[in-house]
């Protein structure tokens, strides 16, 4: 896991910033100040944005980028095993297979199920069949292991 360093120093500085407040909401509670209900959520929204922070730190991917590749937008998603991206109809033959390795590198596999174990990522683009109507046109699939990640082209 890549972790995002602002994102982490800031929850280390809101952890710091929290536990100083709560000492001083404690103090406010033994002396018996006035705002000393109003400390308890300030400390205690503090400690929440330190760890929301260092949470997200911890589980931030950045995307994949494959040279050569395009990018292109998701079109279908079942959520379980098949995910479909839209190819432009200027995109070259040579970048189809880097397209479609980033597209399958960026769907995330986690809470997804599939019968053969395979997360289905196509590749297709829309050509003219008719006035007004048209005929999806695979160019290519990939088969993303789910226990293990690992990719699989299909021209």
């Amino acid at each position: 896991m890549a972790a995002d360093p602002i994102f982490f120093q800031a929850g280390q500085w809101l952890a710091a910033a929290g536990g100083a407040l709560v000492v001083v909401t404690v103090v406010a509670f033994l002396a018996g100040w006035a705002v000393r209900f109003r400390l308890v959520g300030v400390s205690s929204f503090t400690l929440l944005l330190a760890v929301s922070c260092l949470a997200f730190a911890l589980s931030y991917v950045p995307r994949v980028s494959i040279p050569g590749a395009r990018s292109v937008p998701i079109v279908y998603d079942n959520g379980s095993d098949l995910v479909i991206a839209a190819a432009p109809a200027d995109l070259l033959a040579e970048a189809i297979l880097p397209t479609l390795e980033e597209v399958a590198r960026n769907v995330r596999g986690s809470g997804r199920t599939s019968e053969d174990g395979f997360l289905h990522v196509r590749l297709r683009r829309v050509e003219p069949a008719t006035a007004g109507a048209g005929r999806p046109v695979v160019l290519g699939e990939a088969r993303v292991e789910l226990a293990t990640g690992r990719v699989n082209l299909n021209p």
